[in-house]
């Protein structure tokens, strides 16, 4: 059978995640890796959800191992309701929240619906490369607006939005991950994203806000988030995941938009995997219902602070003249920047030659055209293999300058 002649469009769309891909090569535990965006194992709170489980069955065995409602968990909801009221200062009814199999589903269920084949929408340059794969599997006509060390540069946005305008191509949304950016690790300003938000509102679009990293904060203020910002107003989407902030091996995360927009995403995801997992979203209320989630995420920023002031103490000693690099507030990334002509495409059989390994920058970039940016992980690593793994980083960069 030739299936190659049976493919769909979207399957001819799609390409393998360079991350993904580069995770299966370098799994040597000789090579030290910040390719991953994996949090640290060592934090994960597992006493208390063996305990929680235990709970569970014992008390609600049927609920926690039977079907699950396709708009999530009631139990899980109203947690949610109260822990954005508590955290972010946004009020929501469980109408206009949706649990989905965390931030990726969201990005597959935001692209499937909203994006005809061609239809054009606008991300920062660079942009977090699982959400531009999405979105090319969708048949977007992706555009890239330039960034700054703030952000997305509202100027440029605003030439990139009347450009469409002016070619009858109207952008159907702006996809921002606002805080401690994946890849970059930069943070939108408050006054910034104001700015932002009234441009959308003048093109006639909205912002899906992406924000998986935005409680693992290390210093300063918090910004509000677009969806406080717009007050409710229908402009913005806005995705958060447990993740990051939980443990990524329950793949929850929720949508939180206007009651009307979260009941298409229901009947979509319905056709898609009937429910999240209901054992998994149970036990997600119960930690919260239990409040021990503050404490976990005030533990890892203080885990993950010390690994990023380490980082940037060791990139400052080793690396060589011309290699810069960003100083993230929080998250779980930065991003540096070599020199000119020195590609980290073609320099990273080289590092991993010295057993360590990178994420090439180049495809964080809609039209792929930048080849001189890499992005590191600094959650992961011990702070051992941090030290020893930029020494090797730094010596391959060296010898290739």
């Amino acid at each position: 059978m030739n299936y190659n002649a049976l493919f769909s469009k979207v399957v001819s769309r799609s390409k393998a995640s360079a991350i993904r891909e580069l995770l299966k090569v370098i799994s040597r535990p000789e090579i030290i890796s910040f390719a991953g965006g994996l949090p640290d194992p060592t934090l994960f709170p597992t006493e208390e959800i063996k305990n929680i489980f235990d709970t569970l069955l014992v008390y609600h065995g049927k609920e926690t191992l039977q079907y699950g409602a396709t708009e999530g968990q009631d139990t899980l909801k109203q947690e949610l309701v109260r822990l954005l009221k508590e955290t972010e200062n946004i009020s929501v009814t469980p109408e206009q929240l949706l649990i989905v199999s965390a931030s990726q589903q969201a990005l597959d269920m935001s692209a499937r619906m909203f994006i005809n084949e061609g239809d054009s929408i606008i991300t920062a340059c660079p942009t977090y490369l699982g959400a531009l794969q999405a979105f090319q599997v969708a048949g977007a006509d992706i555009v890239g607006a330039k960034s700054d060390a703030n952000g997305i540069i509202p100027e440029d946005l605003q030439n990139k939005l009347e450009l469409l305008k002016q070619q009858g191509k109207p952008c159907k949304f702006i996809y921002l991950v606002p805080d401690f950016q994946n890849p970059t690790g930069t943070t939108i300003p408050q006054e910034r994203r104001l700015k932002i938000l009234e441009l959308a509102k003048k093109y006639n679009t909205f912002i899906l806000e992406d924000s998986p990293y935005r409680q693992v904060r290390f210093e300063g203020t918090a910004p509000k988030t677009f969806y406080e910002l717009d007050g409710g107003q229908g402009n913005v989407l806005t995705m958060f995941t447990f993740s990051k902030i939980f443990v990524p091996g329950f793949r929850l995360g929720f949508i939180v938009g206007p009651a009307d927009v979260i009941r298409k995403f229901v009947i979509l995801k319905q056709a898609m995997d009937l429910c999240t997992s209901p054992t998994l979203q149970l036990a997600t209320a119960e930690f919260l219902h239990r409040n021990l989630l503050q404490a976990h995420i005030q533990k890892m920023i203080q885990v993950y602070r010390d690994k990023r002031d380490l980082m940037l103490k060791t990139l400052a000693e080793y690396m060589p003249h011309g290699v810069t690099w960003t100083h993230p507030h929080g998250g779980l990334f930065l991003w540096v920047t070599l020199p000119r002509g020195l590609d980290a495409t073609q320099l990273l059989p080289k590092a991993i030659e010295n057993k360590v390994a990178y994420v090439a920058g180049v495809d964080f970039y809609p039209d792929a055209n930048v080849f001189n940016d890499m992005r590191l992980n600094f959650s992961y690593s011990t702070p051992e293999q941090l030290v020893e793994g930029l020494k090797r980083l730094a010596q391959t960069i060296k010898e290739n300058l």
